[in-house]
C-alpha cells in the first residue's frame, strides 16, 4: 500500500512539475516526489506530445498545415502553463546580463526584455514550423511523441551534469545532486527508448538533437551561472523539444 502511494505520489510529482494540470488538488506533492517522479518525465512528454501530433493531423486536412501547427502549439502551452516558454525567455535575459549575480536576479524579474522576447518569438516560429512539416510526412503523432519524451528527459541529464546555481534553492533544485539519481537515470533511458522504439533509426536523429540542446545549454549555464536553475531546465525543454522537432522534419 505504501509503495502504491508512493508511485502515486511520484507519478503526480512529474506531472505536476511539467503541466498546470491540477493533480495537486488530490495529491499534495513536494520535491521528493518530483525527484523520485523524474522516471515518468518522458511519459508525460510523450503524452503531450501525442496530443499535439493528432491536433495536427487532424486539423491538417480541414485547414492549411501552418494553422493546425499554431493551434497545436497553442495546446501545448494550455497544458503546461506556457512554462517552459516562459523559462526560455528568462534565461535568455538573464544569460545576457554582465555578471553571475545579476543575471539570477534578472531571471526571477517578471518582465521580459529583448533577448528573452527574440528567443521566445524564434523558438515558437520553429517550433510551429517544424510540426506543419511533420503533419505532411508519415508517422507524425509517432515523431511528435518521440520529440516531446527526449524534450522532458533533457531536464533530467542537465540537473544530473551540473548543481543548483542558487544557494537557497529553487523549484528545480530537485533533479539536481543526489535526489533521486536512479530516476533521473531511468527517466533518461526511457526518453531514448521510447524515441527509437517509436521511430527506429530515425529515432537516433532525433536523440542526438536532444543531446546537441542540452551540451549547449549546459555549457552556457556552467560558464555564465556555475550551474543550472529553474528557468535553465525549463529552457532546456523547450530548446531540445524544438530541435528534436527539427530532426524529425530532417529525417522524413
Amino acid at each position: 500500500m505504501l509503495a502504491l502511494e508512493d508511485g502515486l505520489r511520484a507519478a503526480a510529482g512529474a506531472v505536476s512539475f511539467l503541466t498546470r494540470i491540477p493533480v495537486g488538488r488530490a495529491v499534495v506533492v513536494g520535491p521528493k516526489d518530483v525527484a523520485r517522479g523524474a522516471v515518468a518525465f518522458p511519459l508525460v512528454g510523450a503524452g503531450i506530445g501525442a496530443l499535439v501530433g493528432l491536433v495536427v493531423t487532424g486539423l491538417d486536412a480541414r485547414l492549411t498545415a501552418l494553422v493546425a501547427a499554431g493551434l497545436a502549439v497553442a495546446l501545448e502551452a494550455l497544458l503546461t502553463g506556457a512554462i517552459h516558454l516562459d523559462a526560455l525567455a528568462d534565461s535568455a535575459d538573464g544569460l545576457g546580463a554582465g555578471s553571475r549575480e545579476r543575471a539570477l536576479e534578472i531571471m526571477r524579474e517578471p518582465t521580459i526584455g529583448a533577448f528573452g522576447a527574440t528567443a521566445l518569438l524564434l523558438d515558437v516560429v520553429v517550433k510551429t514550423a517544424a510540426l506543419a512539416a511533420i503533419a505532411a510526412g508519415p508517422e507524425a503523432v509517432l515523431a511528435t511523441a518521440a520529440a516531446f519524451a527526449l524534450g522532458r528527459a533533457a531536464p533530467l541529464a542537465l540537473g544530473w551534469a551540473l548543481p543548483y546555481a542558487r544557494p537557497d534553492g529553487g523549484s528545480g533544485a530537485a533533479l539536481t545532486g543526489g535526489a533521486g539519481e536512479v530516476s533521473r537515470a531511468l527517466g533518461i533511458g526511457l526518453g531514448i527508448g521510447l524515441a527509437v522504439a517509436a521511430l527506429g533509426l530515425r529515432g537516433v536523429a532525433l536523440v542526438g538533437a536532444t543531446a546537441f540542446a542540452v551540451a549547449v545549454v549546459g555549457l552556457v549555464a556552467r560558464r555564465r551561472l556555475g550551474g543550472v536553475t529553474g528557468d535553465v531546465l525549463g529552457a532546456s525543454v523547450e530548446l531540445a523539444t524544438t530541435l528534436a522537432l527539427v530532426a524529425a522534419v530532417a529525417t522524413r
